[in-house]
């Protein structure tokens, strides 16, 4: 039994220290006697350098520093996020099956394919015989390693239940990478139209408009009603400066990422979006479940709620609910609930606030936030659902405005060209 030392909010708040036999132990006692967990360490712990541990014990440890500084400066492969969410499930089947981490991660290696995954396994490997933590040589290596996978690597070596965080982090990988193909599929569609639609309308500006109006022109009888004019002047203008209008959408898109570079400018759009009709409630809804599911897999995990949330405000991709996160933190290290910071910021909803605010009182907030998890899922399928049923049918408005727009530009000037023909 150890001794460990906690900050935590709940019916019991305040610190104090409790002994159990992992961090992870103290943890779930502290979430039975409701209490959440702030912070827990353990009392006592060594912080000498790992060298001094090795030269007391007289243990040699091959050294691997050269290789990781070699490794470092050097273009590092990455894989794609299902390819690592297949990493880490087949690593959590091998410990679960009973083999020793090093172990497993060389019975993973002898069946990765491809550039990336081999060399990121070899990287592992080599950290790890040295006696480096895997959560240590997952940071150092980098991506496709962000903090939220680092931050569960660290639950699973301080937990000791390592084949099941990582099972629980490989189905929260799997799910944010199908939730990415969901919003991707659903945009697909409508995108293509939309080019279709402006590729269209440029070929028939540019080249068929000129052709059908020369002969009416030449003749130079009356005036060209507004829409002709609007459009000719269109086509004469692409024509002439085609190559400045290029030119100028690159500088637009550098201009653009300076733009949003700024961190005042990225709240700003991001603030922006969350207030699109329709487009902004399928945001919310994404990073809601996104931030829930992260939350209660970390929170369950072992990890403190101080950590868990810094973990899961890198993985919301909004910066305005990152900065509302941020307040939490601050909050939450003050002594403040978790509840009370998420309404104050007016982006997550009342449902999510209600059910953090019930698993905080009851000491349950891990299971609260799973079940809630579930239920935003489903919000995030309806919410796709309304966009790509919405979306089309803007998009046809739009190319009918349009459309109408050229017909009258070039149906105008013939119906008075037959007019006077006629008279």
């Amino acid at each position: 039994m150890a001794t460990f030392r906690y900050q935590g909010l709940g019916a019991a708040s305040g610190g104090g220290t409790i002994q159990a036999n992992t961090r992870a132990d103290a943890m779930r006692i502290l979430f039975q006697q409701g209490v959440v967990a702030t912070s827990v360490e353990a009392v006592g712990d060594s912080k000498a350098p790992r060298a001094a541990v090795i030269a007391a014990s007289g243990t040699k440890v091959p050294f691997a520093g050269l290789g990781a500084l070699l490794q470092s400066r050097s273009k590092k492969p990455s894989i794609s996020k299902s390819e690592l969410t297949s990493l880490i499930r087949e690593l959590a089947t091998a410990i679960e099956a009973g083999l020793p981490l090093l172990q497993s991660l060389r019975t993973v290696r002898r069946q990765a394919k491809g550039k990336g995954m081999p060399q990121i396994l070899d990287f592992l490997i080599e950290r790890v015989e040295a006696g480096v933590t895997l959560h240590q040589a997952a940071k150092e290596y980098g991506p496709p390693f962000d903090d939220m996978t680092v931050g569960m690597f660290r639950a699973a070596d301080a937990s000791g239940r390592n084949a099941e965080v990582l099972h629980q982090l490989a189905d929260l990988l799997d799910r944010s990478v199908e939730l990415k193909r969901e919003v991707v599929g659903a945009t697909v569609y409508p995108m293509i139209v939309a080019a279709i639609i402006a590729l269209s309308v440029v070929v028939l500006v540019t080249f068929v408009l000129p052709k059908i109006m020369a002969p009416i022109l030449s003749q130079g009888k009356g005036t060209l009603p507004f829409p002709t004019v609007v459009l000719l002047g269109l086509a004469s203008f692409i024509g002439s400066w085609w190559w400045a209008m290029v030119l100028a959408l690159i500088a637009g898109y550098i201009a653009w990422q300076r733009w949003v570079a700024v961190p005042t400018n990225r709240l700003l759009l991001d603030l922006t979006l969350l207030r699109v009709p329709i487009l902004g409630v399928l945001l919310r809804d994404v990073a809601v479940a996104r931030f829930t599911r992260t939350l209660g897999t970390l929170v369950s995990a072992g990890i403190p709620i101080l950590q868990a949330l810094r973990v899961v405000r890198d993985t919301l991709g909004n910066a305005a609910m990152m900065a509302a996160i941020d307040e939490v933190q601050e909050k939450v290290t003050t002594g403040s609930s978790l509840a009370d910071p998420l309404e104050r910021s007016g982006l997550f909803p009342p449902l999510l606030v209600q059910i953090v605010n019930i698993g905080e009182r009851s000491g349950r907030l891990e299971p609260m936030l799973m079940h809630a998890a579930t239920a935003f899922d489903r919000q995030v399928n309806t919410s796709l659902k309304m966009f790509t049923k919405a979306l089309p049918p803007i998009l046809i408005v739009v190319m009918a405005v349009i459309a109408g727009f050229v017909l009258m530009g070039i149906m105008l000037p013939l119906l008075e060209l037959q007019k006077t023909l006629g008279g």
